[in-house]
């Protein structure tokens, strides 16, 4: 039979079918078979992956909320997008100054130049009017973009404008956290928001460099202009910088900047709005800048002021839930913008004559001649450098590279060398050291209103407030108030004292005598002249008749806020006070003994005009001083403007008015003071340096007559030429009393002083400022 597999058998293997090698008896292997579907296994596998997205897709689902939940709500939407800084007014009307994080100056939609919001829409969004917060077409061509590895951004101005009002919540980093908050933001934007709205809130917000925001502002500070006056060219320009202001910016990069306007441009004529052949004529026009930082215009022209306003209106916003940054009110102030203006020059043009002067007179150990219309000198200070050897280590250890090179681990010795050794911040270090500052300051007496403040000549470089925040020893313009005492407890003007030097036991064993640049004449002299002449050694007898504690009464009463310690020097300006309650207390003379407060704020309205609040009318006049006592004080004082140490107001600035004032200069020429006044305006300035070991050298220029004067004789004569300060108001004629001759010396007073002698009368201060009195604190409320 034949076998199985003899291949002539049906059912054998074929013919062709190679033969087998190999061991004939090797057992024979299992035959291949296609591995058999396992349907349960691979059901666990598709489970497990199903439970993994879902609970992927959970997870998400629950950061998607997280986000929704975080990212601004509609309320702080609708509050960011109509968020405005508070505006700061003049009394004429002009805006000086805003509370806000950067310089904004609002504006509508309408107000904007066209040409800007063509650029804006061709460059940035060209569906801007498509779509609903989000360009799926944009996403999914830079996604594609992504892919072959070209970073492409897909913000639609709705993101940009999301990021823009919030970031903080949003963020600026490249992440999805970033971009899914991007996205809810602006999907409810445009929920919410009409695109009128949309865009109007961008254009207010878009950020520029020089802590610029806003189109408008923008305009302003690199064209000079208005956002409604851009042309197409400005328009480009700026919507330009929106990619990168760094990058772009054209007052550093004017080439680079003028590029990237051209691709605006470009885009402009991509998408039908500008002409071909404009843009060929457009592409080759330069830049033309008239670039100025916003402190330099009129946001930054009462820069101290607005400062000062600031930390006075915290209190107040907050009992009254007003944010001064966002909610836009309008703050109504005294200023006169235009006599700040005025202000503003003089003091810089004055002090730079005076820097001159102060540069030369130090530049060589021979005192040289110096007047303010001089060059400066070669090298300037040179020798006050070599006189003051120790105050170069001190500034060295104080400055921000000691501190960065000890930071960086040198020794104290290590890091004092390399400052000293580098030239450029030595010479920074010096200049900034003897750098000239003053401050000026100018109210109305018959409300108390400010009409002019400056705090130093440049806020950018001096932004300490010498009107206000600056103590300085008054000198000689303390003494009216000496003689304000005195006439108060019946002292004549006319009464005679022996013009000498005299001693003056201070109770320690110590004696203080006081002395005259001058000399003294050792004749007698009146009252009158004492104060006329500024003589420290009649001023000191008069001190020695009426007591300290009486002179500490009557400044205060007049409106001297400052600790005033009631030693015998104190008639000579001793201890510091500020320049804005020295011409209060002015102006309580000027209006014949009504103290008023300073008056800052007249009132606060909303954005829609409405009046939150009123100050104007707060605090009413107070009388503090006899009538009669600051006529005759008054009446005393304009001798100093007529024939004493103030006449040069007149002779050499030409200031016409019925005057009274008073010159001062602290010991070592450390401080110069002069304040005028009439019934009409009261005016000040100090001038001195910010650390009062560098001083003016030479004891003429050292004088408050000859420096301080200068600033408001200055202001003055252009105001009365541009009729901003005419002066036109009278004091009343007082007839002085007969002369009384010169007296056998009187013993001291006892402790306490200021009673009357025997026999006088003392017409006193009508209401006398007692410590708890709520005239001798700070008013609670802004406005004063």
């Amino acid at each position: 039979m034949p076998s199985p597999d003899d291949p002539a058998r049906p059912g054998g293997a074929p013919h062709d079918e190679p033969p087998i090698h190999g061991d004939a008896d090797a057992p024979l292997r299992p035959p291949t078979r296609a591995p058999r579907f396992d349907g349960y296994a691979w059901g666990r596998r598709a489970r497990a992956l199903l439970i993994g997205l879902g609970v992927l897709a959970l997870g998400f689902a629950a950061y998607l909320g997280v986000l929704v939940v975080t990212t601004p709500s509609v309320e702080e939407l609708r509050a960011a997008s109509t968020a405005r800084p508070s505006v700061i007014v003049s009394a004429d009307g002009e805006v000086i100054g805003r509370f806000a994080a950067a310089y904004q100056a609002p504006v509508a939609l309408k107000d904007v130049s066209p040409a800007v919001v063509q650029a804006l829409v061709a460059t940035e969004d060209h569906r801007f009017y498509e779509h609903h917060g989000l360009d799926l077409w944009r996403i999914a061509g830079s996604a594609w973009a992504i892919v072959r590895g070209n970073m492409q951004g897909a913000s639609t101005l709705t993101q940009q404008l999301a990021r823009n009002l919030f970031p903080q919540e949003i963020g600026n980093r490249v992440n999805l956290n970033r971009k899914l908050r991007e996205a809810i933001t602006a999907v409810r934007l445009e929920r919410y928001s009409s695109k009128q709205e949309i865009l109007e809130a961008y254009l207010n917000v878009a950020p520029f460099l020089y802590n610029v925001r806003g189109f408008e502002m923008a305009a302003r500070t690199y064209f000079d202009t208005s956002a409604a006056e851009l042309d197409t060219v400005q328009a480009a320009t700026l919507v330009g910088m929106l990619k990168g202001s760094h990058r772009y910016n054209p007052v550093r990069h004017p080439e680079r900047a003028r590029e990237r306007r051209n691709v605006v441009l470009a885009q402009m004529v991509k998408h039908g709005l500008l002409a071909e052949a404009d843009f060929q004529r457009l592409k080759t026009r330069p830049l033309a800048l008239q670039f100025r930082r916003p402190e330099e215009g009129d946001i930054g022209q009462a820069r101290h002021f607005v400062e000062h306003l600031r930390e006075r209106l915290m209190d107040w916003a907050d009992s009254r839930d007003v944010d001064l940054d966002r909610d836009g009110v309008v703050i109504h102030t005294t200023i006169d913008a235009r006599l700040q203006r005025l202000a503003q020059q003089a003091v810089t043009d004055q002090v730079a004559g005076l820097q001159r002067v102060a540069a030369r007179e130090w530049s060589e150990a021979r005192l040289q001649s110096a007047r303010p219309g001089m060059a400066p000198p070669k090298n300037p200070f040179a020798h006050f450098w070599r006189q003051r050897p120790e105050l170069l280590e001190e500034m060295a250890r104080g400055s921000a590279a000691y501190k960065a090179a000890r930071a960086a681990g040198d020794g104290e010795a290590a890091a004092l060398a390399r400052v000293l050794g580098d030239a450029a911040t030595m010479d920074r270090l010096r200049e900034d050291k003897t750098r000239l500052s003053a401050g000026f300051v100018a109210l109305d007496p018959n409300s108390g209103a400010v009409r002019a403040w400056i705090g130093s000549p440049d806020y950018g470089l001096d932004q300490y407030d010498h009107v206000a925040q600056a103590r300085r020893q008054p000198g000689s313009t303390f003494k009216p108030f000496v003689y304000g005492a005195a006439i108060a407890q019946g002292l004549s003007t006319e009464r005679e004292f022996l013009d000498q030097e005299t001693d003056f036991p201070l109770g320690d064993g110590r004696v203080w005598r006081p002395t005259d640049m001058g000399g003294a004449s050792g004749l007698p002299m009146t009252l009158r002249e004492g104060l006329v002449q500024s003589k420290n050694t009649i001023t000191a007898q008069v001190m020695q008749q009426v007591g300290a504690p009486a002179v500490v009464r009557f400044a205060r009463a007049a409106g001297i806020r400052s600790p005033l310690d009631p030693v015998p020097s104190l008639a000579l300006g001793t201890s510091p006070v500020s320049l804005l309650e020295m011409a209060s207390a002015y102006g309580t003379l000027a209006s014949l003994g009504q103290y008023r407060a300073p008056l800052l704020i007249t009132h606060v309205s909303d954005r829609e005009g409405r009046v939150i609040e009123r100050f104007d009318a707060a605090d009413a006049a107070v009388p503090v001083i006899d009538r009669g006592v600051a006529e005759r004080l008054v009446d005393v004082m304009r001798g100093v403007v007529q024939r004493g140490t103030g006449a040069s107001l007149r002779g050499e600035f030409g200031v016409r008015g019925d005057l009274a004032g008073k010159t001062g200069t602290a010991q070592n020429n450390t401080d110069g003071w002069f304040i005028v006044m009439n019934p009409d305006l009261v005016a000040g300035a100090w001038v001195g340096f910010n650390d009062p070991r560098v001083t003016l050298r030479s004891a003429y220029w050292g004088q408050g007559a000859h420096n301080a004067l200068r600033i408001v004789g200055d202001v003055l004569r252009q105001g009365q030429k541009t009729g901003l300060t005419p002066l036109e108001g009278l004091f009343p004629v007082v007839v002085p009393p007969p002369p009384e001759p010169l007296l056998p010396p009187e013993p001291p007073p006892v402790e306490g002083g200021g009673e009357p002698a025997p026999g006088e009368t003392a017409p006193a201060f009508t209401a006398p400022v007692l410590p708890m009195s709520t005239r001798d604190r700070e008013p609670p409320y802004p406005g004063g």
